[in-house]
């Protein structure tokens, strides 16, 4: 059997992914998806979720047992979105920067202000439609289906880390970088690069692995 023959039992998941909204997508064997180190390191530095949220480093697995968690899977689907938030050349560059910098002037917070508004609402949606993918995948056989979201944890407006117990358990899900996966060039060697730095709309990628 062919690998295309052998990926076509997937084929509605693809379908479901697009119907709800996702403007591309692709299975790929596990081996197809790139882990590194690296990628935590951009969690620890920069990121203001770090440490903030019970699915961001350090609560979340470390890449090498991610690596080893992986491995058990046969199969993923890459699935690609468009954020309807919208950023000029000039916000593009700085987009952190614009949200976080008191000196920055009013009218580029303003802008700021309404592009990660806008990201973090389509970012539930995304939130939304992966736990939808991961339950038509479990309820067609795939008991170990596991979706991942595009950016940190948006369920609660203060992650509950003190205690160290999540308050929405069965909807809570881990951001592909916050164990390691390389999006950029898992997307780029599955044939679905990423427009990075974006023009205007910032392409999205989520995953779902599939056993």
């Amino acid at each position: 059997m062919s690998f295309d023959e052998e990926i076509e039992k997937f084929d509605f998941l693809e379908k479901m992914a697009l119907k709800m909204g996702a403007i591309d997508t692709k299975v790929i064997t596990i081996d197809n998806v790139c882990v590194e180190n690296r990628v935590t390191l951009k969690c620890r530095i920069g990121c203001i979720s770090y440490g903030q949220k019970l699915t961001c480093p350090p609560y979340v697995p470390s890449v090498d047992e991610f690596r080893k968690i992986l491995s058990e899977y046969s199969y993923a689907l890459l699935i690609k979105f468009k954020s309807p938030a919208k950023a000029d050349d000039n916000l593009k560059c700085s987009m952190y920067r614009s949200l976080l910098d008191p000196d920055t002037p009013k009218d580029m917070k303003e802008k700021a202000d309404a592009f990660w508004n806008d990201h973090a609402v389509y970012s539930k949606e995304i939130h939304g439609i992966m736990l939808e993918l991961e339950k038509a995948a479990f309820n067609s056989g795939y008991t170990f289906a596991l979706a991942f979201t595009n950016g940190p944890c948006r369920l609660c407006n203060t992650c509950n880390t003190k205690e160290g117990i999540c308050t929405h358990p069965s909807r809570v899900r881990i951001p592909e970088h916050a164990v390691g996966i390389n999006m950029k060039k898992t997307a780029k060697d599955a044939g679905m690069e990423i427009q990075f730095p974006f023009s205007g709309h910032p392409e999205l990628m989520t995953i779902l692995l599939i056993d």
